[in-house]
């Protein structure tokens, strides 16, 4: 089974460092810049070089999930899997819509995109010293022009299908993207959004389980 992982927003394949992939053949896909005014579309169909396998599995956590979603609409898969994520623009919260008709989004700070804060360490549910210091760094070294294009494609996100091999894994405690918007399979007990780092013991368990189901 060869498996293509995408992260989140912003972030890349440290936030799942944690999780056990052992005995699969993972590869982690590499965010590229976005063109100018680039259709969500578009960027998931250039991502493609990334993925030469044939009915490949995918993993997309948040963002990643709705890309992941995206490249699925466009070449068949053998499984995908959401975490922390949204499988249509009905579990966008609305007031992330709300945000993008305003077009309020355009005004958030460089600052506020470049560097966690409290406000971000608790949307994003970091609980401990290793997940402050872990998105520290991710904000500090991901590309504003991504950060920036990737949170336009969220908010404008108008996706409505849903794939029939798709598992969706939520934690109950996710403030980015509340639970009570979404409607998933499997419940991460007091999980956020980072749940690949904090939960990852109970979520590699969860996620082995899918891929050797898959596999038999």
């Amino acid at each position: 089974m060869f498996i293509y992982i995408l992260s989140g927003l912003g972030a890349d394949e440290r936030v799942f460092q944690l999780l056990d992939f052992s005995g699969f053949q993972v590869t982690f896909i590499k965010w590229i810049t976005p063109e100018k005014n680039e259709r969500i579309e578009d960027y998931a169909t250039r991502l493609l070089e990334q993925i030469p396998t044939s009915k490949p599995t995918l993993i997309g956590l948040s963002f990643g999930g709705m890309i992941a979603i995206e490249i699925a609409k466009q070449i068949s898969t053998e499984k995908i899997i959401l975490l922390s994520s949204a499988k249509t623009k009905n579990e966008i919260p609305f007031y992330y819509r709300w945000i993008g008709q305003l077009r309020l989004h355009k005004l958030l700070p460089t600052y506020f995109l470049k560097h966690s804060n409290f406000v971000s360490n608790w949307l994003l549910g970091a609980t401990s010293s290793f997940d402050r210091k872990l998105l520290k760094a991710i904000f500090r070294d991901c590309p504003l022009i991504f950060t920036k294009w990737a949170i336009d494609k969220v908010v404008y996100w108008n996706n409505q299908g849903i794939h029939d091999n798709l598992v969706h894994i939520h934690g109950t405690r996710d403030r980015v993207l509340p639970i009570r918007f979404v409607k998933c399979d499997i419940e991460i007990k007091n999980g956020g959004h980072i749940m690949t780092v904090n939960k990852a013991e109970e979520l590699s368990k969860t996620i082995r389980e899918i891929l050797l189901l898959s596999s038999l």
